[in-house]
């Protein structure tokens, strides 16, 4: 098959000069003058300056055509503006779903190094969480699903549920998506570890089996193109 056939026909590029602005509805991203819509035919304002100019500087560094694959952070504000900000109550819960069966809690048996580094590098963020939301987790060996505590799930809920602006929400399930952990994102967003260390929590078990049969380069592409969505998910939080 050709790549014609295989690829989504790509939108040249039709301006020269983007700019920002701020107005009454925050920054808006201006492609030659003009204020840049969504998807949707809304209004592309953001109320952060950095997400605005993030996304400016993904506008400004395409070619000759337009790719959205590598405009991380103008998809997410996309995504935020025309289906999360009128109504961002189920992205949140679903957050706070995530806590039922979060990566850090199923635990490697065997290699013993492996179970260490787990314990190393993954008990501290779970301490803090248990400080942070008042209430404790279970640890299981293997994927068999464990119930966790219902207070500990209603801390969660409480605590995700005092995040009411639609651009953080939206970040921090993109976070807890990504990471396949709501500990993770919900410590990211609290500033207790960085996007790297979040990043690299997640991926522990990964980086441990290219440690011991090398990496696939399919696969470092998908997760570089992922980090990139968590880079734009950590910048909406603050912590870029």
């Amino acid at each position: 098959m050709s790549e014609s056939l295989r690829r989504p026909e790509l939108t040249k590029r039709f301006y020269e000069a983007v700019t920002i602005a701020e107005g009454e509805g925050g920054f808006a991203v201006l492609l030659d003058g003009r204020r840049m819509k969504t998807p949707a035919c809304r209004g592309f304002s953001v109320p952060d300056r950095a997400a605005a100019e993030a996304a400016a500087a993904e506008w400004e560094a395409q070619g000759e055509f337009i790719e959205p694959a590598t405009m991380p952070m103008t998809r997410l504000l996309n995504t935020i503006i025309d289906g999360i900000a009128d109504d961002p109550a189920p992205v949140r819960d679903d957050v706070a779903r995530y806590a039922e069966t979060d990566l850090l809690f199923y635990r490697a048996g065997e290699p013993e190094r492996l179970a260490q580094r787990q314990r190393e590098r993954w008990d501290p963020v779970v301490a803090w969480a248990e400080a942070r939301l008042g209430g404790g987790f279970r640890l299981a060996e293997g994927v068999m699903h464990v119930a966790q505590p219902d207070e500990s799930l209603a801390a969660v809920r409480s605590h995700v549920a005092r995040e009411t602006d639609p651009f953080r929400i939206a970040a921090l399930h993109q976070a807890t998506t990504l990471t396949g952990s709501a500990l993770l994102a919900l410590a990211l967003a609290d500033g207790r570890l960085t996007a790297d260390e979040a990043w690299s929590l997640a991926h522990l078990d990964e980086d441990w089996n290219i440690e011991q049969w090398g990496a696939d380069e399919e696969a470092a592409e998908r997760r570089a193109r992922r980090w990139d969505e968590m880079r734009a998910a950590s910048l909406l939080l603050g912590r870029g």
